[in-house]
């Protein structure tokens, strides 16, 4: 019996610096949403846990005990005092260090396969555990559109948004997120203000265009080929909005139908660059 669960790509629409905390942190307000594109996590029953790595980015992760999927394997065993192991598998298709939640994704969809092969509570119940794993664990347990502040502990429901379509661009570049934090111009933004919905695309990338993703200056300073990726897809004639997602390098930008996205990201390839369309949220 093999079991298996994607970890679908976290894509920040827009994310404001808000505040500090003493011990460094930042506060963060941001929407996140999850397009069906991302890597896939698999189990099956063994004695003892371990990790075998594929697919198109898995050459270069490292199996080890830092890898963030073993760390949510074996903390959630300790949590529940579980005897048996599990063979996992992580088919990563997304790249890495990429500011779309690659390893936060993996982590919570280990939890969520191992609830299902450990039978223990579901998955949804474990934040405290995600949580310490990692700030975006939390919000990728559930994978749907969410509100994310705090440090990414405080989650609440997204607006309802319209079925518009995405653009994911990577130029095939690693960004290290505490150096974008570190090259970042200080200060601090106001939370947004969202509406209860969003009827159309074109309504949301309005408001969206308000917002801003306060690390994206920085980003572009340390990898100015995030500035080519954006430039590409502003000039796509049917993009209502492009901006870089969390920590960078990868860029989205919005369209009206994934149908639309889907012929635009056609038109986007090019050499070393990773290139998705599709709908927004899955």
């Amino acid at each position: 019996m093999t079991l298996h669960e994607p970890a679908w790509a976290k894509v920040n629409l827009y994310l404001h610096v808000v505040g500090k905390r003493p011990d460094g942190y930042h506060l963060l307000d941001s929407l996140a949403v999850f397009p069906a594109i991302g890597d896939i996590v698999s189990a099956k029953p063994a004695k003892t846990i371990s990790l075998a790595l594929a697919g198109p980015f898995g050459a270069t992760l490292v199996a080890e005990p830092d890898n963030l999927v073993l760390r949510a394997a074996r903390a959630l065993q300790q949590k529940f005092g579980v005897r048996q192991g599990a063979k996992l598998l992580l088919e990563k298709n997304l790249p890495i260090a990429s500011g779309i939640g690659g390893g936060s994704a993996d982590a919570a969809a280990a939890l969520r396969v191992l609830c299902r092969l450990w039978k223990l509570p579901p998955a949804a119940s474990q934040y405290d555990l995600a949580s310490a794993l990692g700030a975006d664990v939390s919000v990728c347990l559930a994978q749907t559109p969410t509100r994310m502040q705090g440090v990414g502990e405080i989650l609440s429901p997204a607006p309802a948004l319209p079925a518009a379509g995405m653009v994911l661009i990577n130029p095939g570049i690693a960004v290290a997120t505490p150096a974008v934090f570190r090259a970042r111009t200080p200060g601090v933004r106001e939370p947004a203000r969202l509406p209860p919905a969003w009827a159309t695309p074109a309504g949301m990338a309005t408001d969206l265009k308000a917002l801003h993703n306060d690390l994206q200056p920085a980003a572009i300073g340390l990898c100015p080929e995030i500035g080519q990726v954006l430039a590409a897809l502003q000039t796509t004639p049917s993009c209502l909005l492009s901006r870089m997602s969390g920590s960078g390098a990868t860029c989205f930008g919005l369209f009206e139908t994934p149908q639309s996205a889907r012929a635009a990201a056609a038109t986007l390839v090019q050499t070393g660059w990773w290139v998705w369309g599709g709908a927004m949220a899955a």
